[in-house]
């Protein structure tokens, strides 16, 4: 499991707002990237090291420039949790509701499962 740390602009009062807050942060963070990026992009060993502890190890180049919409994307994931493609928890205890209140405590662990379809056949 990947820990990262979160500064929030405000304290989320509802799931909803949690999600819309991690959301905005992505991508702020997607679209700065896409601004400065550098010519030539190199990786380190501490960077190789870094990266392949997330599990994927690349340049971080975007070869797309368009910008990311925030408000497409807050829907799309709102979206996305409604229809049960990931489930978030709070203090080990499930939130399934976006209207849910929640308390966010300095450090507390919010967990977000991302589930994927895996598409195959049988032999």
């Amino acid at each position: 499991m990947i820990k990262k740390e979160y500064i929030l602009s405000s304290v989320p009062c509802t799931l909803r707002e949690l999600i819309t807050e991690i959301v905005a942060n992505h991508v702020q963070k997607y679209n700065e990237r896409t601004e400065n990026s550098q010519l030539i992009s190199f990786l380190t060993e501490e960077d190789i090291n870094a990266r392949g502890i997330e599990g994927k190890v690349g340049f971080g180049s975007t070869y797309d420039d368009r910008q990311a919409n925030e408000q497409e994307s807050i829907q799309t994931a709102l979206l996305a949790f409604e229809d049960g493609l990931f489930r978030v928890y709070l203090r080990e205890e499930e939130i399934s509701d976006l209207s849910t209140r929640i308390d966010i405590q300095d450090g507390d662990d919010i967990i977000f499962i991302k589930f994927t379809m895996l598409a195959g056949r049988l032999w």
